[in-house]
């Protein structure tokens, strides 16, 4: 196992997206990380500084992650790809003995465990986020707390245009912390109708959960609490994608010191 204060070997899969972007100046910035490698959907045998818009870094670009890691000593693997892409990556890093810290959303929860037990088996750390945003996390936690006073709740949550999944996986994660001290319950009039299909949003545990995707958002949540004579808003925006990276290093340096997958970052923070 790394030590934390030790140096650590990193690879990034999906560099060219928006926060591989960002997770990969992070990590070059970063003095006790070391960057060994990209994993792309493209351009093998290139180097980081062939692909438009990135740093010039003399790293190797690789399509293949199994041989990206025979032919690297790796710790850690930052996956940044989608959810069609997440899980297999993990299994690959599982495989290699590298402990991933992944980004990407649509797991379920069949999936969760399933690479729980393969974590554990392997004692290896892993990692999965919905949001590496701070701020991010301090609002569902605030969330749970409010709910068990205001448990009348419904949760905005809003992205970019291209975002693939809805809702966002930091909508689910605060609606299953809320759940965990608010009993399930039904809200608004018992007899409500749609005069159109979904304008209530999706439903979880009586609590509804809307989704909008327009072009200019980043990531932004507001989580609406309704009392008797008052309503209580806790809201998180990123602005940028930087916002996540302070996340995505606590992430890194947390995931080599357990021997479990950890499903949020709210479990790391103290």
């Amino acid at each position: 196992m790394n030590n934390t204060n030790e140096n650590v070997n990193i690879v990034i899969a999906g560099p060219r997206g928006n926060m591989g972007r960002e997770a990969v100046r992070m990590v070059t910035d970063t003095d006790h990380f070391t960057l060994k490698a990209v994993v792309d959907s493209k351009h093998d045998g290139m180097r980081v500084a062939d692909l438009d818009g990135m740093p010039a870094l003399d790293i190797p670009v690789y399509t293949d992650m199994d041989r990206c890691f025979s032919e690297h000593e790796v710790d850690v693997l930052i996956d940044l790809t989608s959810p069609a892409f997440g899980r297999k990556h993990m299994e690959i890093a599982f495989n290699h003995g590298v402990r991933p810290v992944v980004g990407t959303t649509g797991f379920s929860d069949e999936d969760i465990e399933t690479l729980r037990t393969i974590a554990e088996n392997k004692n290896l750390g892993a990692i999965i986020a919905p949001n590496f945003a701070i701020g991010a996390i301090l609002m569902m936690k605030f969330s749970q707390m409010a709910a068990k006073f205001l448990p009348d709740v419904e949760i905005i949550e809003r992205h970019h245009d291209r975002k693939l999944d809805a809702p966002s996986g930091t909508a689910i994660k605060t609606a299953q912390l809320i759940s965990e001290v608010r009993e399930a319950k039904v809200q608004g009039h018992p007899d409500e109708h749609e005069e159109l299909k979904g304008a209530r949003g999706a439903d979880f545990e009586g609590m509804k959960i809307h989704s909008v995707r327009l072009p200019g958002l980043v990531a932004h949540q507001e989580v609406i609490f309704g009392g008797e004579g008052q309503t209580l808003t806790i809201r998180h925006d990123s602005m940028n994608r930087a916002s996540f990276m302070p996340g995505v290093r606590l992430a890194v340096e947390t995931v080599l010191s357990i021997d479990t997958l950890v499903y949020g970052l709210e479990n790391i923070i103290e």
